[in-house]
């Protein structure tokens, strides 16, 4: 389908726009300039974005945790995202309205994206070192969901978990299903944590996790992630709202991400946008490299096209009925491969 033609007013309203936006960001960067020179901003010190607000973001010292600060981002960045580190310099005059300026995005180890509306792909938190997978015993979960969300991780190139949440849920009735159900998945690299919040049992074992680097919860709806971060961040709603009043911007501001720093030690970054993300936007060579298992065979098929359906052949097969792969995980890429051709 062929783009639809501006007229000369749509162009011209369009080039305005830009202009105006373009004098904005000028006025701003000269702003900024004459703030610096007249001492209104701190020196330049290290910092990470623990939220962000769209045009601006929540910078936190690094050297100091208390010093937190709304600031300003330079106009030749890129787009900052929770997770950031950046180079920044606090305000301590009254010049910029008490916003510091982030003058440079540090370089990230890691990026979780998502597809955003148009099908680019977007980054919305930066420098995780650990997804964690909640599954429940009710809703029920299948191989294919939890293989949907490792895949994903895999992806992302940061290493995924297995939480097992509500265990007090578990009884005779469901018990034998879960265990056969999750019981592949440590041979394969991916521990599995047991945790019940009603109960308390396993919370010390999550704890020692989470207090290593910076971790996302992810999940399907009902699974209870909401009230493990609630569990785990008893003040998080406490400390939003100090920010805000702090900053004098209201606690309606919506944030992309947020990022917590966790009682135990280590880093939580929460959204709902960043608790669901799916592989829709995956073609099938990243489907097959994201089972782990899959990956020695990959490449070594006779027909370079091999649809792994009964080829001779096939390396992936012949790597099935040797063992290396079990038929459940076969299966598991089969459904996703037709969900995906079927999107």
């Amino acid at each position: 389908m062929s783009k639809r033609k501006l007229n000369r007013r749509q162009q011209w309203r369009i080039t305005k726009i830009q202009q105006e936006r373009e004098a904005r960001a000028r006025k701003r960067e000269e702003n900024l300039e004459q703030a610096a020179e007249e001492g209104d901003l701190g020196p330049e010190q290290t910092g990470m974005v623990i939220a962000n607000y769209g045009s601006q973001v929540l910078v936190e010292s690094a050297a100091d945790s208390t010093l937190r600060q709304r600031c300003h981002i330079r106009a030749n960045i890129d787009t900052l995202v929770t997770g950031d580190k950046v180079a920044w310099r606090p305000a301590v005059g009254e010049s910029t309205g008490g916003l510091g300026v982030v003058g440079a995005r540090l370089p990230r180890h890691s990026e979780l994206q998502r597809p955003d509306r148009y099908g680019d792909m977007k980054t919305v938190a930066a420098n995780i070192d650990r997804i964690l997978i909640v599954i429940a015993p009710y809703p029920e979960p299948f191989a294919n969901a939890i293989d949907r969300y490792l895949v994903a991780a895999e992806a992302t190139g940061i290493q995924p978990l297995l939480l097992l949440n509500k265990i007090d849920l578990i009884d005779d009735s469901n018990r034998a299903h879960l265990e056969a159900l999750l019981g592949p998945y440590p041979a394969l690299g991916y521990p599995v944590l047991k945790l019940s919040t009603k109960t308390g049992e396993g919370l010390d074992g999550l704890l020692e996790t989470l207090a290593q680097g910076t971790s996302v919860f992810v999940g399907q709806s009902g699974v209870g992630k909401s009230s493990l971060i609630n569990g785990l961040l008893p003040s998080a709603d406490a400390r939003t709202g100090a920010l805000s009043e702090a900053t004098g911007k209201g606690t309606h501001t919506t944030t992309a991400a947020e990022l917590f720093h966790l009682p135990s030690g280590g880093d939580l970054i929460d959204s709902p946008g960043i608790r669901e993300f799916g592989i829709w936007h995956m073609s099938e060579q990243e489907l097959l490299e994201g089972y782990v298992e899959f990956r020695p065979f990959i490449g070594h098929c006779r027909f370079r096209d091999c649809r792994h359906q009964g080829e001779p052949g096939c390396a992936i097969l012949e790597a099935q009925a040797r063992g290396d792969i079990s038929q459940r995980r076969m299966e598991s890429f089969l459904h996703l491969r037709n969900s995906l051709e079927s999107d």
